[in-house]
């Protein structure tokens, strides 16, 4: 665990409202705890360094250390009476996902003296009930397949508890057809009943796989899973948690008599594929029966739940911006940002600074396949925020990490320390440069912004999704940081409204406007992504899982949902590499009578092989204008990237085969980043620069230099 960490229980507030801090410490003594206000994030040496103001506070003190625990693991459980008698069944279909010598725990049901706990691990399945202090167990020796599904029975009464394993589909060679037996006095297990499902009921053995159609029977009938609704008319069942019901949240249906509905714990994936999915259907809002499962997995986290230490009202003069509670002792320290937003329907500037929490939070503790040691030596050289995924994982990973069963995450919660959207946080290997991304990286735009006294007030995706286009709408311009990825429908519908009806946006990011992802209003602080079909992806999503559990709607990318990039900016992700950067090349357009004011007082044919993200300004993801996809026919290039190393290959939706792409270019010339300038309706406009690396050469040069300058004409112009 981390010395000292913590969270908020949201990203963003406005003057006048609160925010609850939430601290971990496992130190002996107290932590202190100020405000600092952020400006620049980036510890290089070579740069301007760390620029973190220290803002008065009345919570400014110190508070006692508290070690917190992390209740990672989901499970599912309900309550009730049940007249079970002297004598009942459980059935259930199971997909183990990463059976163990140890004991996970399938099913656990609970009573007055009574116990009956269900289970699975490399051998089979065992059954084993305690009962007037006596315990009676039987196993399977049967061991399952990995991701196979199973139909299981289990019976008590009749003196013998027995446990039948039966696989649903054929294994080749495996041997994975099971029954077990053993003697069982007889007892009444009437009374009230507790069921946890896919855990112990002290929340431990946490089971990872899934699980469909756990049901309850009168006596000990000899029937099978294969027509649930059958069952319930025939009058046998006594419950029967059916969850291809509500999947869109957390309750777990009883279709049973005695209406024993449950809830759900920690977040466990729905909308995936159960045993009855044939491929015919792929929505399930269409076919709820084929994904009727859930899928467990024991690192599962919606909420650390950690008690408040104290609480922070935003004075009603703060000014907009990015700030941090900065928390320290005995040498370790933490610095948990959130933004200030300005009052509700007030613009104090003309600019509004888009802060991309989305994608923050997507990328949440990142534990990232290259971390070579001199990586870390460089950040911890730098006093750089040193804890990252790679190092701890108690605070739940990202989802472009997967699961411990191999299975991607696609649910991603904020209230849980992020610990790589820090101040100060190094994120990637970066020879020619920093190697920041997200928050710190943007902070080298917001510290531009201030040394050119471009005031601006900033808002955040979240933001932007629950107020939509009235947020953008009262300014002039709206600037993105430097890798806006992922957007849910809101925020994107709101943006290309403000674009439609006039406004300014300044696209400063590479790889914009990419994924979709899901969000539910009564749970604000989740995303959903589906990694679909297509895509540059960390791991991608099962066949028939590409609609998302949240809202119910195709998730992917925004160009297979027929929302290209294009279409809001200009450009669209076309190439990716290694953290570097190179150049751009001055185009025609440059000297375009519509756009040649952007390029006032920019020198040299090429120009931003500088800066503190890989040593350029056009590297690491790149963009370009494509007509087909949606880039407006009176968009000007301005300039294109060139130069890029070998490293950098084609994303795989630009491509149809191993040689032809989908413009008919050849691949290598697809490597480009591509700054676009258009105007829209109503003196609107739009500027892209196709980059990530972008905003990291601003300060180049004590912030005289051509990035900086063709940049400060866009918002001077901008904001007018």
């Amino acid at each position: 665990m981390v010395p000292l960490i913590g969270y908020l229980d949201r990203f963003s507030a406005r003057p006048g409202e609160r925010l609850e801090v939430k601290v971990s410490s496992q130190l002996a003594t107290p932590y202190r705890a100020e405000l600092v206000r952020v400006r620049h994030a980036d510890p290089n040496p070579a740069g301007p360094g760390m620029r973190l103001i220290p803002v008065p506070a009345d919570w400014t003190g110190e508070y006692p250390s508290v070690a917190k625990p992390v209740p990672s693991g989901a499970l599912g459980r309900a309550a009730g009476r049940l007249p079970l008698d002297e004598s009942f069944s459980l059935l259930l279909r199971v997909s183990p996902w990463l059976p163990r010598e140890a004991p996970q725990v399938v099913l656990a049901l609970a009573g007055e003296g009574r116990a009956l706990t269900l289970s699975v691990t490399t051998a089979g399945f065992a059954v084993e009930v305690l009962q007037d202090g006596a315990r009676t167990r039987c196993a399977t020796a049967a061991p399952p397949q990995r991701r196979s599904w199973y139909e299981l029975s289990v019976t008590v009464g009749h003196g013998r508890l027995t446990l039948t394993q039966r696989p649903l589909q054929q294994v080749w060679g495996a041997s994975d057809t099971g029954a077990a037996e053993a003697a069982l006095p007889v007892a009444d297990w009437s009374g009230e009943i507790a069921i946890t499902f896919a855990a112990a009921p002290d929340a431990t053995a946490h089971f990872n796989g899934r699980i469909e159609d756990p049901l309850l029977l009168r006596g000990t009938p000899r029937v099978t899973l294969d027509d649930p609704a059958a069952l319930l008319a025939s009058g046998r069942i006594l419950a029967w948690w059916d969850f291809a019901e509500a999947m869109e949240g957390e309750a777990l249906h009883d279709r049973g008599p005695a209406a024993l509905h449950g809830t759900l714990v920690n977040l466990p994936a729905r909308a995936v594929k159960g045993s009855r999915w044939t491929g015919a259907e792929h929505a399930w809002r269409h076919a709820p029966r084929h994904y009727a499962a859930i899928h467990f997995h024991e690192d599962d986290l919606e909420d650390c739940r950690w008690a408040t230490d104290f609480t922070m009202t935003i004075p009603q003069g703060m000014p907009s911006g990015v700030y941090a509670v900065r928390l320290t002792a005995n040498g370790h320290w933490d610095m948990i940002p959130f933004f200030v937003l300005p009052p509700k329907s007030v613009a104090r500037a003309a600019v509004a600074y888009l802060a991309n929490t989305f994608t923050c939070q997507v990328y949440a503790n990142y534990r990232r396949p290259e971390f070579p040691d001199d990586h870390r030596a460089k950040r911890q050289s730098w006093g750089a925020f040193d804890w990252c995924g790679n190092l701890v994982t108690d605070y739940g990973l990202s989802t472009y990490n997967a699961h411990v069963d191999g299975s991607g995450i696609h649910l991603s919660t904020r209230l849980r320390p992020i610990m790589n959207m820090r101040p100060g946080f190094v994120a990637v290997p970066d020879p020619k440069g920093s190697g920041l991304r997200h928050l710190p990286a943007d902070t080298h735009l917001t510290d531009w912004m201030e040394e050119k006294g471009i005031a601006f007030d900033v808002i955040t995706d979240e933001d932007l999704d629950d107020e939509g286009l009235p947020l953008l709408a009262r300014y002039k311009c709206v600037v993105t940081g430097s890798h806006p990825e992922y957007h849910s429908q809101g925020t994107l519908d709101a943006l290309q409204a403000y674009v439609a009806q006039g406004g300014r946006l300044a696209n400063l990011g590479g790889n914009s406007f990419y994924w979709k992802v899901g969000r539910r209003p009564d749970r604000p602080h989740v995303l959903e992504i589906r990694r679909a079909e297509g895509g540059i992806r960390a791991w991608a999503a099962e066949p028939g899982e590409y609609f998302q559990q949240l809202d119910g709607t195709l998730g992917g990318l925004w160009r297979r949902n027929g929302r290209p990039p294009q279409q809001l900016c200009g450009v669209g992700f076309s190439s990716q590499g290694r953290f570097e950067g190179s150049h751009y090349r001055r185009m025609p357009g440059a000297d375009d009578p519509r756009a040649a004011w952007i390029m006032e007082g920019v020198e040299g044919e090429t120009f931003g092989g500088f800066g503190l993200s890989g040593g350029g300004a056009a590297g690491f993801e790149l963009d370009r204008a494509d007509p087909v996809l949606g880039t407006p026919p009176n968009a000007v290039i301005l300039a294109r990237s060139e130069g890029h190393q070998d490293h950098f290959v084609v994303v795989h939706e630009e491509m149809l085969t191993n040689l032809t792409t989908v413009t008919g270019e050849k691949p290598e010339d697809l490597i480009r980043a591509e700054i676009v300038h258009f105007e829209t309706r109503n003196g609107g406009a739009v500027f892209s620069t196709g980059s990530i690396t972008f905003c990291g050469s601003l300060s180049h040069n004590g912030y005289a230099n051509p990035i900086s300058r063709m940049l400060e004409n866009v918002l001077t112009r901008f904001q007018a």
